[in-house]
Parts: C-alpha cells; sequence; structure tokens
C-alpha cells in the first residue's frame, strides 16, 4: 500500500494532480508490490495500482512516524460442517480463523519494509484453562529495493511464492466463500510461503513479472519434534507423516522458515507473469510455475526400512478474472497442475497405507460465476451484494502409483465441490458471508464432508 500511495504523490508532484481510478482485484496486474493490497471487489481496473488516501495506522489516522503504515486483515467463521471422521455427523463451530497486522515502512521512498504477522485460530495457548490450540507467525517480511519499473530486488525474507492468484492476494475481501477456493487448500498448499528472494517488475503495459528462488517443500508431514538434531526424518523403524498425499496434495510439506530445520539443501524456482491487457477491459488473469528438483526430506524411508531416492516437483497454474464492462457479471477459471518425476520414492507411496497413495500427477480446475448486486447506501456507504457459485474438480490419485503400497486409487482424491453462497459488501473494506458447499468424492463412504459456513471478513 506504501508504495502505491509513494508513486502517486511523486506522480502528483510531476504533473497536475488527476483522479486516479479505483482499482480491482479481477482487472489489473498482479503485482508483487504492497499496492496490491489497495484493492477494492468489482472497481473499474487501473493498471497502476494505489493505496487508499487514510492508509495510516489501520486506514484510521494519520501515522505519527513518516513513512510508516499499518494495516489488518482477518476472518470470523462460525457454522455448521459434517465431520468426516464422525461418519458424517453435522457438528456446529465458531472460529477466530485469523487475524494479520501488516506493518510497512519506507525507509527510503526506494527501500520499503514490508511484513505480515498472523494469529490463527484465536492465539497460539494451549492449554486446559484457555482451551486455544491456534499459531501465532511472520507470514511475511522482507525489504524491497526499488531501482526500476523494469526491474526491482525484494532481498532474502519470508515471502510468498508467486503461484496462482489468491496465493498472493487471500485477503478475505478478494473471494466471496467462506473459505479459500478449493485449489488452495493443497494442489497450491496456500499460504504457499517460504525463505525466499526475488526480483520483479513490469516488462510493459499491462504485463508483469516475478521471478523467485525459495525454500523448497520437502515430503515430510510432522512436526519439528519429530526433526532430529541432524536435520533428518525419525529413525527407522519410528515412521513419519508424508508432507506429500492422495488425501491432501501438498498441504503439509510447506517449507520450513525457521532455525535452520530444513530437511534436505534444495532450492526451489517460481516464476509468474501477470497480464491486463488494454485491448480487453475489464479482463486480467496470470500463467505462473513452480519448481523443485527434490522434496525427499534427509533420511527418508519405506516403512520396510528401504532408503527413498530423490524426487522432484512441478506445479503449473493459469487463471483468468474478468469482469464484464458495464455489467456486474463476472466470471473466474483456474487450473492447477502438479507433477511428480518419481512418485515411487514419496512417503506416501511406502508407508503401508494404500488410502493416501500419489499418482504421477495430481490437478484440479474450477470455474465462477458471479453477479455485483448494488444495494444502495445503507449507514453511509455504498452496499454491494455478490452472489455466486463456482464449480471445483480435483484428482489427487491419478494413475502410476509405485512403491512398497498397493497401488490401486481409493477414490478419496478425486473430489467434486459445488459452492454458492452470498457476499455482502458494506464497504469494499469489509465483507459479510454466507456459503454452502457440497462436496463428492469416488471413495466408498463418500466425502461426507458438506459444510454450511457464515463469515465475516475484513482488510483495511
Amino acid at each position: 500500500m506504501l508504495e502505491g500511495k509513494l508513486r502517486q504523490k511523486q506522480a502528483n508532484t510531476a504533473v497536475s494532480p488527476v483522479t486516479a481510478p479505483p482499482t480491482s482485484p479481477i482487472a489489473q496486474p498482479a503485482s508483487p508490490a504492497r499496492a496490491a493490497r489497495a484493492e477494492i471487489p468489482g472497481a473499474a481496473p487501473s493498471p497502476t495500482p494505489t493505496a487508499p488516501a487514510n492508509n495510516g495506522i489501520f486506514g484510521l489516522a494519520d501515522s505519527p512516524v513518516p513513512g510508516l503504515s499499518i494495516g489488518a486483515y482477518g476472518e470470523i467463521k462460525f457454522g455448521a460442517m459434517q465431520n468426516p471422521a464422525a461418519n458424517g455427523q453435522w457438528q456446529n463451530g465458531f472460529d477466530a480463523h485469523r487475524l494479520v497486522l501488516l506493518p510497512t515502512y519506507a525507509i527510503t521512498p526506494n527501500i520499503i519494509f514490508n511484513a505480515e504477522i498472523e494469529f490463527e485460530h484465536a492465539g497460539s495457548g494451549f492449554d486446559s484453562d484457555d482451551k486455544l490450540h491456534g499459531t501465532a507467525e511472520i507470514e511475511q517480511v522482507w525489504i524491497d529495493f526499488k531501482i526500476l519499473d523494469q526491474f526491482n530486488w525484494r532481498a532474502p525474507g519470508i515471502d510468498l511464492v508467486p503461484i496462482g492468484y489468491i496465493n498472493q492476494r487471500h485477503e478475505p475481501t478478494q473471494f466471496y466463500s467462506v473459505n479459500r477456493p478449493e485449489l488452495y487448500n493443497g494442489l497450491i498448499p496456500s499460504t504457499f510461503k517460504a525463505g525466499a528472494s526475488s526480483v520483479y517488475g513490469t516488462i510493459a503495459e499491462g504485463l508483469s513479472y516475478q521471478v523467485q528462488v525459495s525454500s523448497s517443500i520437502e515430503d515430510f508431514g510432522g512436526d519439528f519434534g519429530l526433526r532430529t538434531d541432524a536435520k533428518t526424518v525419525p529413525p527407522f523403524p519410528a515412521g513419519y507423516a508424508p508432507g506429500i498425499s492422495g488425501l491432501d496434495a501438498l498441504a503439509s510439506s510447506r517449507p520450513v522458515r525457521g532455525d535452520f530445520q530444513q530437511l534436505n539443501n534444495t532450492l526451489a524456482y517460481a516464476g509468474k507473469l501477470d497480464f491486463a491487457p488494454a485491448f480487453l477491459p475489464g479482463f486480467a488473469g496470470s500463467v505462473s510455475a513452480y519448481y523443485s528438483p527434490n522434496v525427499t526430506p534427509r533420511g527418508a524411508y519405506a516403512d520396510t526400512g528401504d532408503l527413498l531416492g530423490r524426487t522432484s516437483v512441478g506445479i503449473f497454474d493459469a487463471e483468468f478474472r474478468y469482469r464484464v464492462p458495464q455489467t456486474g457479471l463476472e466470471l473466474r477459471g483456474e487450473y492447477v497442475h502438479v507433477n511428480f518425476s518419481r512418485p515411487e520414492n514419496l512417503r506416501a507411496n511406502n508407508d503401508t497405507d494404500p488410502t493416501n497413495n500419489v499418482g504421477k500427477s495430481m490437478y484440479g480446475y474450477s470455474g465462477e460465476i458471479a453477479y455485483h448486486v448494488p444495494l444502495g447506501t445503507i449507514l453511509n456507504s455504498e452496499w454491494e451484494a455478490v452472489p455466486f457459485y463456482r464449480y471445483s474438480y480435483e484428482n489427487l490419485q491419478t494413475g502410476g502409483f509405485a512403491g512398497t503400497d498397493a497401488n490401486a486409487p481409493t477414490g478419496a482424491g478425486q473430489r467434486q465441490f459445488h459452492t454458492a453462497g452470498l457476499a455482502i459488501f458494506p464497504s469494499p473494506k469489509l465483507v459479510l458471508k454466507a456459503t454452502y458447499q457440497r462436496v463428492i468424492d469416488k471413495s466408498v463412504a463418500g466425502a461426507l464432508s458438506d459444510s454450511f459456513l457464515g463469515g465475516v471478513g475484513f482488510f483495511f
């Protein structure tokens, strides 16, 4: 946000002031700049995003420290969902899912510090008194060196991997369902972040890029306590959980971000192109890819005790967003493909559990339709309602199984998601949501994981 504000100030100094158009999550090129945090659902496209005028301290007051800006976003969820572990019994719940603080500081107009400090699931305590089991973590921290519009450097820090759209713009005002879109719950392990450094810039109007080097994902699904002092998996025959599986995809394989706890020495590589062509107003999209030469942790073994070899992983994503000009109609679509070079070396195929096997590849796709309906002025602000429907399909257990487990898909990784709901925006900074989701898979019992959820999201 601060970067966008500084750029706007510089432009106003160079030329006579003009009114900047509002920005839009469906129509602007995705830039790594923090200016993306100013996006407003349903607004007109702008190739140069700008920050809100009042983005000092939580958007409420000017900052007392020149160059300092603090924002926040968060989600509160409630409702009912089926529990597959309880034979599909419907269970009610409430979740203070996340509260995120966004400090930004301009060390100079060309050297900018950014961070994202997140508290998940109501906190970080876990005992019989507070009944909390949450986390507190640094989700992002890095310093940008603004050199040219065409070339900028993001110094080593913790950064989002540039793959897909929602992974880099996952604030609750950027999507309409209560939970994040399904493709970002495993195929893309959102929030997908890592120790990383990158370069980025604008190639031409409406076309930008980012290239990143980062710590690799790893095929290890256990916590830090199971890692040995030698930074290996626990010794045989203790066993350990896979980070990549045919039930959860890559959800448990996220890179380690603290205390030199990586279980391999591999670097991963990612690149992304964002486009918003001027000849097609309201349209934007991206293509991106991620590659790790090896995700096998040190000392990885099958339940037989045999050591497991190397496995590379590649992820490809293509997505688009289109707000049809002069109408309320909005369309979105996305495709994700994950490929494994040697699935016979993945832990899930060697753990005596045939239900979580992984084939040669995984993939998924989704299509969404939404319509923006103005509700008029209520409580001194312009309200908008957005009914939507999204269809998603995932196949996490394709053919090509190999290893010591039985080589047969269980069907549990082949899922369809029918998601429908309503998002009401009292302000571009606030959204009230209601979502019903029907989940179908090919396992014997079925998915048994439907849900009816409500949510409150904010971002300022």
